[in-house]
């Protein structure tokens, strides 16, 4: 993260005696990036965050086999059709990936267990309900509308509010970061960016709790283990640094506004090794006088592009069957663009006095060509391919 944070009791130094109240020492705990060398943060635990006593391997079934999308065709995925099953660690319906990112969906009531994902970080957008996410760091409380970021290697868990809690999971294969064009050589937000920090929610006080031989199921690149360990891992009194678990709510995202249509780097949220996060959110039209305020047909040669639909009118997709809980997959190779009558339709209302959007949706552009998993071709519609011949 691009600046620094203190939550909890630490010592006036870094790595320097600090002991707990019966004289014994806490046990300090780097968590670094990039083998030292980039953001990280020191936690001080009551017990040794080493200590296990058991290592167990975890069968996964084949929910997480790939294949490509051949023959080439856009896609459209109903997640509203993918049942509930588990949490929100277990219960994910992977639905495409590659090397960089895999993007799963879930729907859940159930807390998970403790989790830790040392492949790299994930970004969950929460499309409905209410969730706390309990960490080493501390405890956010989170809901619609909400990224959460989550570094790599932390020890978590989601425990839902009594409701369905449906969400979008982004898991890289390495860091997800704001993108460096909104931050300063230092690391702040700069005055153009879309956003800044106090728009994030980070942990603010330690999460104490005890508890002996505490599983947490870990995933690393061969794949998941169950460790048990001798102490409860939510017993950090305290920590500070760069790296760190936070929310970002797609609310405070500030639209980027030109005369005329923007294309989609104006909303990029973050960036991860081959590829980005974006947010559509409402905001005023384009107001050149005769400007058309609709997505243009365009054909991104590098990239996929796998858009969820979450709430409010996308006038460009009307007639094709997107609706809220859809998502579109527009791989490279592929020219896409509003549906057949969209741009006549929007420029109508234009004219009636509309002047501003009402879309909300979440997309990943990859650099890679997204694979698709069998959860996403279970619930497809296959007629959407072939809507703009209409």
């Amino acid at each position: 993260m691009p600046y620094y944070r203190v939550a909890g009791e630490i010592p006036r130094k870094r790595h320097v005696q600090f002991r707990k109240p019966d004289g014994g020492l806490y046990a300090e705990e780097l968590m670094g990036e990039e083998g030292f060398s980039s953001d990280s943060s020191l936690l001080y635990h009551r017990h040794l965050p080493t200590a296990i006593v058991k290592s167990e391997a975890v069968a996964e079934g084949t929910r997480g086999e790939l294949a490509p999308n051949l023959p080439l065709s856009p896609r459209h995925f109903r997640t509203t059709e993918l049942p509930e099953t588990g949490d929100l660690v277990t219960g994910r319906h992977l639905l495409a990936g590659n090397a960089d990112v895999r993007i799963s969906y879930a729907a859940a009531r159930s807390p998970s267990e403790l989790y830790r994902n040392s492949m790299g970080d994930e970004c969950v957008y929460v499309a409905g309900g209410r969730v706390r996410l309990e960490t080493t760091y501390g405890a956010i409380e989170a809901g619609d509308g909400d990224y959460l970021v989550i570094p790599t290697g932390t020890i978590h868990r989601w425990v839902p509010y009594g409701e369905t809690v449906s969400v979008l999971a982004v898991q890289a294969a390495g860091h997800i970061r704001p993108p460096k064009r909104y931050l300063s050589q230092f690391g702040q937000f700069l005055e153009h960016a879309p956003y800044s920090e106090r728009d994030l929610r980070a942990p603010t006080e330690p999460l104490l709790q005890e508890g002996t031989d505490v599983p947490v199921l870990v995933r690393t690149r061969g794949g998941l283990t169950r460790l048990t360990y001798k102490n409860h891992p939510f017993d950090v009194v305290g920590w500070d640094g760069y790296l760190y678990p936070y929310a970002f709510n797609i609310a405070d995202f500030e639209p980027i506004v030109k005369r005329t249509h923007a294309p989609p780097p104006v909303h990029q949220t973050f960036e991860g090794p081959g590829f980005v996060i974006c947010s559509f959110c409402p905001r005023p039209l384009d107001f050149h006088p005769e400007a058309i305020p609709i997505p243009y047909n365009h054909h991104n040669v590098d990239s996929d592009e796998f858009m969820f639909y979450v709430g409010g009118d996308y006038s460009a997709r009307k007639g094709s069957g997107i609706d809220v809980g859809s998502i579109s997959l527009h791989p490279a190779g592929f020219t896409h663009g509003p549906q057949p009558g969209a741009v006549e339709a929007v420029v109508d209302a234009v004219a009636r006095g509309l002047t501003a959007t009402s879309e909300l949706a979440v997309m990943i552009d990859t650099f890679r060509p997204l694979d698709l998993a069998p959860a996403a071709l279970a619930c497809e519609d296959p007629a959407y391919a072939w809507t703009w011949a209409r």
